[in-house]
């Protein structure tokens, strides 16, 4: 399977957080699933570490990068194609972020591990 790490779903797993249940941390250990984190959720992490709505313990790029390589988790970037589907997904909720990730998500036909039931309300395959 293909996930799309949500922004809170890489962070949890990333700080070994209590808060990702143990199917979800069985998902993001099978060697057959694949990892990936959208550089939108870059961008979050870095605008939340900013604005002290998250502490990392160190600056954003380290922290990421050597999550991503602990956990093998490729980069992907948000790209012109994922733009354009943004008009076709109904208006469920506004945040800008989370309809990128769903974009993204369907552009590629790749499932978004999060917890979020404002994403899961969309037509894109989640899990959690």
């Amino acid at each position: 399977m293909n996930l799309l790490l949500d922004t809170c779903a890489f962070l949890w797993l990333a700080q070994g957080s209590a808060r990702l249940p143990a199917r979800v941390q069985a998902l993001a250990a099978d060697p057959n699933n694949l990892l990936w984190l959208s550089t939108v959720s870059i961008w979050e992490i870095a605008s939340l570490q900013r604005r002290g709505r998250i502490v990392l313990g160190t600056d954003p790029q380290p922290f990421v990068s050597a999550a991503r390589q602990r956990f093998d988790i490729d980069l992907l970037t948000f790209d012109e194609p994922d733009a354009y589907l943004e008009p076709t997904l109904p208006r469920i909720h506004g945040d800008p972020l989370d309809r990128m990730l769903i974009c993204q998500a369907l552009a590629r036909g790749l499932t978004i591990l999060t917890p979020d039931r404002h994403i899961a309300a969309y037509p894109v395959p989640t899990a959690w």
